[in-house]
């Protein structure tokens, strides 16, 4: 790579070292901005109206984040109905549909439809 030489007081001066410390500061600062957003995805509030329900998502179809911390988007779950995982649901709904209000270990059981009788 050549150099990149700018003119200074008269002086062709070497800007290169300059250049890449500042890209490195910048890359660390997006790293962990990126892990700040992780962490307030997963533990932020639900939307208004609407709570985290864990263990009902299928695979590919979560709403956010994990709480585990192995991804920090909706859309980006492996296994079905992991534990880890939440769905945005209506407030109240959760429960009935099978899942927890807080992340577990394992994984859940197929969502209930609501209105569905236990057991069936």
């Amino acid at each position: 790579m050549a150099p990149d030489l700018c003119l200074k007081d008269g002086l062709m001066t070497d800007r290169t070292p300059a250049l890449k410390a500042a890209l490195a500061l910048a890359g660390a600062l997006a790293a962990l901005n990126v892990a700040g957003a992780t962490a307030r995805a997963h533990d932020g509030p639900a939307p208004k109206g609407m709570e985290k329900c864990y263990g009902i998502a299928k695979a590919g179809e979560n709403s956010c984040a994990s709480a585990a911390g192995t991804h920090d988007c909706g859309a980006l779950s492996k296994v079905d109905y992991d534990g880890q995982e939440f769905l945005d649901v209506k407030k109240g709904t959760c429960r009935t549909q099978g899942g927890k209000l807080k992340p577990f270990k394992g994984v859940g059981k197929a969502p209930k439809a609501p209105g569905q009788a236990p057991g069936g």
